[in-house]
């Protein structure tokens, strides 16, 4: 719970005797910003955490493939580091085909700030624009067998062939997702970490294929119930 004296004193500007002379932000913009900190900068990412996490479970060859990236990359299970997750190409392929299929914004809206001819059609100023970028996504298409999973699809050969703007889990432009790259180191020192030492696995409670409800802040239809297995233990079973 925030404090709402400390916040207001926080949020005021003062001068050389310690004196308040302007209040930069109101108790509601503080709110504000702090529901923002916690719906946006954590529960995407921990979200996209779980998608991740059930699409290696269900497709055992590409959870092998990044866990071999990864041990090259920090041999002897050393820590992660900045410059060597920023060097794993495959996490990423595998962390934006996730994104692909499961966009932390079902929906991109933007206000209309002047007049626009696009297409024929007449779109007046103030008109709230919505693109749907769970659905562009998925469509056909842009994205051949849009609902498999291929990291692939994001290797730098296969970038070159995309149409521009078909890929939009941080939305685009000057107003994208201002936390694009904390998220993404976040989730690769994260995915490294626990993939040197576990291996993850279905189970009996795991939903498959994984449904979604986009209405609204997308969410699972059902909880993505997985099982850890040390590593040790599941590579002497291949």
């Amino acid at each position: 719970m925030i404090d709402s004296q400390v916040a207001s004193v926080s949020a005021e500007k003062q001068n050389g005797d310690g004196k308040s002379t302007e209040k930069t932000l109101t108790d509601s913009e503080i709110l504000a910003q702090a529901l923002t900190f916690i719906l946006a900068g954590y529960e995407t990412t921990s979200n996209t955490l779980s998608y991740t996490a059930h699409n290696l479970a269900t497709h055992p060859d590409v959870q092998k493939k990044l866990q071999q990236e990864i041990d090259e990359a920090f041999p002897n299970k050393a820590p992660p580091t900045y410059d060597g997750v920023m060097q794993l190409e495959y996490m990423e392929m595998v962390i934006s085909e996730t994104l692909r299929l499961f966009p932390p914004a079902p929906r991109i809206d933007r206000v209309c700030k002047k007049d626009v001819q696009l297409n024929g059609v007449t779109i007046p100023k103030g008109t709230i624009v919505m693109v749907p970028a769970y659905v562009l996504h998925r469509d056909a298409e842009y994205w051949p067998e849009p609902e498999e999973f291929r990291p692939e699809r994001f290797s730098k050969e296969n970038r070159e062939s995309w149409v521009p703007n078909t890929f939009l889990p941080f939305g685009m432009g000057p107003r994208n997702c201002i936390g694009m790259r904390f998220a993404q180191l976040t989730m690769k020192l994260a995915l490294a970490s626990f993939l040197q030492h576990l291996s993850i696995v279905p189970c009996k409670e795991t939903p498959i294929p994984l449904e979604m409800d986009v209405k609204g802040p997308m969410h699972p239809k059902k909880p993505v119930i997985l099982k850890f297995v040390p590593r040790v233990n599941a590579d002497s079973k291949e």
